[in-house]
């Protein structure tokens, strides 16, 4: 069963680093709105980092939708009281 005491773990760990993935997502649409961009990157430079902060959320989002469906369904009804 060390696949079933290691889920838990596993679904915290995607759920933070998807976190972080759509902050960083946040973060990098503001500096776009803003014009901010332009102070840090070239307009080449902000395109690969923004193509790669895109694909790192949906590497993550797709993690954390397969984890979830991979997840059996805890039936009410399949629980009974220990004693």
């Amino acid at each position: 069963m060390p696949a079933v005491q290691g889920a838990p773990r596993f679904d915290r760990v995607v759920r933070q680093w998807s976190d972080l993935a759509e902050r960083r997502l946040k973060h990098y649409t503001e500096l776009y709105r803003s014009g901010r961009w332009q102070l840090y990157y070239t307009q080449e430079q902000f395109r690969l980092r923004m193509q790669d902060v895109i694909r790192a959320v949906k590497i993550w989002r797709e993690l954390a939708e397969r984890h979830r469906l991979e997840q059996p369904a805890v039936r009410d009804d399949a629980l009974r009281p220990a004693a």
